[in-house]
């Protein structure tokens, strides 16, 4: 019921703020990130990891209206669901590329969540983790091959 009165809220929200983000014909890919096959990226800078969702999900979803973001010192694996992004169209899961120790959130996205449609790279990244297993990040996909794992999908539906 609660998700029910949030979807609604958001929705309105988001017609009232007459939020919008001009669409593009491609989403952009950054080289030096990896990437996992639900959309999200992740930058690595040494034991630190930075997570966020793809310009191509972002794309998919539309205007998001409200980022569920975990706490800080939240204990991820790799895999695991720790959030959610809301959109005008639909709610969807955001699940960690890592495994390791939440050290920072987003905080700008409770008050500004667009910052995830207009900058999914630099603004609207969702978390910082440390990680404990810095291996983990080679069963990620480099840009490439998540380019063409998105023209696939983009073709299937």
């Amino acid at each position: 019921m609660a998700m029910a009165c949030r979807q609604l809220w958001a929705s309105r929200a988001a017609s009232y703020l007459r939020i919008s983000v001009s669409n593009r014909a491609f989403s952009s890919v950054v080289k030096d990130l990896k990437y996992a096959d639900s959309h999200e990226w992740v930058k690595v800078d040494g034991k630190s990891a930075t997570v966020g969702i793809t310009d191509h999900a972002q794309d998919h979803l539309g205007d998001v209206v409200y980022v569920e973001l975990p706490e800080v010192g939240r204990t991820l694996t790799q895999g695991d669901s720790f959030g959610a992004v809301e959109s005008v169209k639909a709610t969807s899961d955001v699940y960690s590329p890592v495994s390791g120790k939440v050290i920072q959130v987003n905080e700008e996205l409770s008050s500004s969540p667009a910052l995830i449609n207009s900058s999914p790279y630099k603004d609207g990244w969702i978390i910082k983790v440390e990680m404990s297993d810095s291996g983990e990040v080679n069963n990620l996909m480099d840009s490439d091959h998540y380019s063409k794992f998105c023209e696939e999908e983009d073709t299937k539906h």
